[in-house]
């Protein structure tokens, strides 16, 4: 595959989608931009691979790889995927002592409604969302002292936590930092960028030649991190796919620039 200017990496909720609407309208500019110049655009999100093939096809991304579930898993467009992970998930999280269970609402537990109403989604796509195949989302209710309780004897069993904008998402390893790696070395990008607006998006952010954290003053955000001190991680003062569209402009602006030798 020939090499590509621009490898972008995105996550979606709070950064390319706008929070409340899920709407991308305003990053429309940009990604236009990237298909001008032949740049692939990667989604990485905890979102399953059915929601993500959706918006896959409304933004024409083709056979680009998708980073779904939060990175424990590539979606590949038009490979099914197979897998007993996700039982096996709810099966160490049913296992747990009723009184730490008891304090997490994972999507498995909620009706289509209640993932609707928790989301903000349409409840066809909230079923989507509910069609899971590595990862658990949810919602924690019981204490602070009860959470770490909770995070430590899922960990002792081989489960992790990750905190995004919505949802603590539990699965069995694998982030999206860590898909980062095959896809980049597949289209051998001459730089990669990497855009995302809560702490499940650290570490793919760090990972990419030039990072951008997505104000969203609905979530947790993203902690300082060394790459801001050197420039080379920027964070947006717009929210969601505004400031997505204005970071991944410049980028563009700054690659042009380079080729022109100005």
């Amino acid at each position: 595959m020939a090499r590509v200017p621009l490898l972008v990496f995105s996550d979606l909720d709070g950064t390319l989608l706008d929070h409340d609407s899920y709407s991308h309208d305003a990053a429309l500019p940009a990604l236009a931009a990237l298909s001008r110049i032949g740049a692939p655009l990667v989604l990485a999100s905890s979102k399953t691979a059915p929601e993500i093939a959706a918006l896959h096809r409304t933004l024409g991304l083709g056979d680009t790889p998708a980073i779904v579930e939060n990175g424990a898993a590539v979606m590949v467009p038009g490979q099914p995927e197979q897998t007993t992970a996700y039982a096996a998930l709810r099966a160490v999280l049913d296992d747990l002592p009723p009184a730490l269970r008891a304090g997490f609402r994972g999507f498995g537990d909620m009706t289509d409604d209640e993932v609707a109403r928790v989301t903000g989604l349409p409840a066809s796509a909230a079923a989507l969302a509910r069609n899971r195949a590595h990862s658990e989302p949810g919602l924690w209710t019981g204490t602070d002292a009860a959470r770490a309780d909770f995070l430590r004897e899922l960990a002792q069993r081989g489960v992790t936590a990750r905190e995004g904008g919505r949802f603590l998402t539990l699965s069995r390893g694998g982030t999206k930092a860590d898909r980062m790696a095959g896809i980049t070395e597949r289209y051998a990008p001459a730089l990669t960028l990497a855009l995302g607006d809560a702490p499940n998006d650290a570490e793919m952010i760090e990972a990419a030649d030039r990072g951008v954290i997505v104000r969203n003053p609905h979530g947790p955000g993203v902690p300082s991190l060394p790459g801001e001190t050197t420039g080379r991680i920027i964070r947006t003062t717009k929210t969601g796919p505004e400031g997505w569209n204005d970071a991944v402009l410049s980028v563009i602006a700054d690659l042009n620039e380079t080729r022109s030798g100005t």
